[in-house]
């Protein structure tokens, strides 16, 4: 339900105005030529806002949490509420929906997002430029990705992001689609790479790449002259990701029934560990190709020829919207870039854009 719109009283600032404020200057008249009464009415509606709000209701849609977003503001959570209020009372609609552990950004909201990200960003340009500093401040970038991206096309994504903006700050994170997925959603992460996407009002999705997945042994343990079958397979160890993983719901399925790998399985969340752990002969496992291919041309692993092959791994990229907007439409299109550069510099077809 949107607020009805409250025009400002001369006598009594609206929420976090301070009496006495200047109005703001009338620049880029043009986008107001014939029309006084919407100059009027934004420049009462910027008279009214404090930079302080703006920056709340950023922080706010970047972690999705008031209480967080207190935190970090070292404020109190009825603060925030009130900051998001007065904007709201300012533009007379809804920004944030919220209630009953439900948060989402409108569409009055992302439009709103968008702008006041541009009015910081030339506040800071702005400051910098008067100070003789560098024109604009560091901005920061959240990554989060499983390890088999980390090991793939994430440093070409970081080269290509520090190239296109050289004072960009990147923190990369390397989890689980589990912990990547519930991180996305406490807003920790402005884009992640997982099995799995992230589903909600603002978050957007897309292929990023898909992965061979190939099952791979110690030369001590298996022929690489002989061609295994599912049974074969099931007899000898098996080395995967734990249970309740994108990974292992893979696995199991491929066997048809579960319970044979119960008594032979040994599991770890760490895709390098795996990778130790088979070259040392503890069992064999499907994992991406495009992973293992120093080891295989090392000779301390060796690809197993079998009866049926393993599906392919899709990687899904998820961000989200409700971020810095520029910022993240460039992150999503070097990413994409990324990918494809990546997949197209290999010797073999072991991933593929789809």
């Amino acid at each position: 339900m949107s607020h009805p719109r409250q025009a400002p009283s001369p006598r009594r600032p609206a929420v976090g105005a301070k009496a006495g404020d200047a109005s703001p200057g009338q620049g880029n008249g043009s986008a107001y030529r014939g029309d006084p009464a919407r100059m009027r009415a934004d420049t009462n509606a910027l008279r009214n806002m404090r930079i302080v709000d703006i920056n709340t209701f950023l922080v706010l849609v970047r972690t999705r949490h008031f209480r967080r977003t207190a935190e970090i503001l070292n404020t109190s959570q009825p603060a925030i509420s009130a900051r998001l209020l007065a904007l709201e009372n300012e533009f007379g609609v809804r920004l944030i929906e919220r209630g009953d552990g439900a948060f989402r950004v409108t569409p009055e909201g992302e439009k709103a997002l968008q702008a006041f990200q541009h009015i910081l960003d030339s506040l800071q340009d702005l400051t910098a430029n008067l100070s003789g500093q560098e024109a604009s401040a560091p901005r920061n970038v959240r990554i989060g990705a499983i390890d088999s991206i980390a090991s793939t096309f994430m440093p070409n994504l970081v080269d290509s992001l520090h190239q296109a903006m050289p004072r960009l700050k990147i923190d990369v994170s390397v989890e689980g689609t589990k912990l990547l997925v519930e991180g996305m959603e406490r807003g920790e992460y402005d884009i992640i790479f997982a099995v799995d996407p992230v589903i909600g009002d603002n978050f957007r999705s897309f292929s990023s790449l898909v992965l061979e997945m190939a099952w791979a042994g110690s030369p001590s343990l298996i022929d690489p002259q002989r061609v295994y079958s599912v049974d074969d397979l099931s007899r000898m160890p098996i080395i995967t990701f734990p249970k309740d993983t994108p990974p292992y719901r893979q696995i199991a399925p491929y066997f048809q029934d579960e319970r044979v790998l119960a008594s032979k399985l040994t599991s770890s969340n760490s895709l390098f560990a795996i990778i130790n752990l088979l070259i040392h002969g503890f069992g064999v496992g499907a994992i991406p190709s495009v992973t293992i291919e120093r080891e295989i041309a090392a000779g301390l692993l060796c690809p197993i020829k079998v009866s049926k092959r393993f599906p392919p791994l899709p990687i899904v990229a998820t961000y989200q919207t409700a971020s810095d907007y520029d910022l993240v439409r460039l992150v999503v299109e070097q990413a994409r870039q990324s990918a494809a550069d990546f997949c197209d510099g290999l010797a073999a077809k072991v991933a593929w854009v789809s």
